[in-house]
């Protein structure tokens, strides 16, 4: 962190006013989406070193890393020309129900789903970038996202291994974000359609196929997606076993390698 500074002597540029006021949504959505991992991390941390400190000490600096993030897009929608503005309705609802959970497994699986829809999205927003700034903002926050979805996982087990009974809950808060998460797809492309350029069917069937792919081969946690799920969704469950798993040991590693470039499934070494 201390290494990484944002290049922002060039100005931004814009095509009209409204894909200027598009990146400002879009940026303003991954500053609260920063700032509720930020709270979240600590608040788990408290409970979590109480019985582990060293798992503790890796969730308060996993949220340490939200909160650096957080300081680099105040900094970012600044050189935009925006600030840091109140919420929208469905944004607002998200993290208002998101902040009521108390269960620690609770917290870390929605959590968990935020941070996979916003890796997904910044990873999408990347592919079509072009000026430089931007394209340094997104990367950051691609890989650094894409680190944070493994790593959460494993949070999760840990926190499943202490609430075991947790299990059917969680298959229904699972498959309720799912849906809610999907479908928060329209409101997005209303407010950063303009800045991203990412029509609302690919970005749905992107969250939908990221989110299933999850805890497919997580049989311990009992989190799979159900079939009816899946054919909602048309999503075809063996081929989605065959891409790279986003949660592995190996997934993690290349996501915090810094000398890696963002590539769109995933993170690659340079050629």
């Amino acid at each position: 962190m201390d290494a990484e500074r944002l290049d922002l002597s060039r100005p931004p540029e814009f095509a009209s006013p409204a894909e200027r006021e598009a990146a400002i949504a879009f940026f303003n959505a991954a500053y609260r989406a920063e700032e509720s991992g930020l709270r979240q991390a600590h608040e788990v941390a408290d409970e979590v070193g109480a019985r582990d400190p060293d798992l503790g000490e890796c969730l308060r600096l996993y949220g340490d890393e939200e909160g650096w993030h957080r300081s680099l897009l105040a900094e970012f929608l600044a050189w935009l020309g925006g600030d840091v503005r109140p919420m929208g309705p469905v944004t607002r609802t998200f993290y208002g129900l998101y902040g009521r959970a108390e269960r620690v497994e609770s917290i870390v699986l929605v959590n968990l789903m935020f941070e996979t829809m916003g890796s997904t999205t910044y990873r999408m927003a990347l592919r079509r970038a072009r000026h430089p700034a931007v394209r340094q903002m997104l990367a950051i926050l691609t890989r650094d996202e894409s680190f944070h979805v493994p790593l959460n996982v494993h949070f999760l087990r840990d926190a499943v291994a202490h609430a075991p009974g947790a299990r059917p809950r969680l298959r229904a808060l699972y498959h309720a974000t799912f849906v809610a998460l999907v479908a928060s797809t329209v409101a997005s492309r209303r407010r950063a359609g303009a800045f991203d350029g990412i029509p609302t069917s690919e970005l749905a069937r992107a969250y939908a196929t990221e989110l299933a792919r999850l805890f497919l081969e997580e049989h311990a946690l009992g989190l799979a997606p159900s079939r009816a799920l899946l054919v909602a969704m048309r999503l075809d469950r063996r081929e989605l076993l065959r891409m790279p798993s986003p949660v592995s040991l190996e997934a993690a590693e290349q996501a915090a390698d810094r000398r890696n470039d963002v590539h769109e499934y995933g993170v690659r070494g340079r050629e």
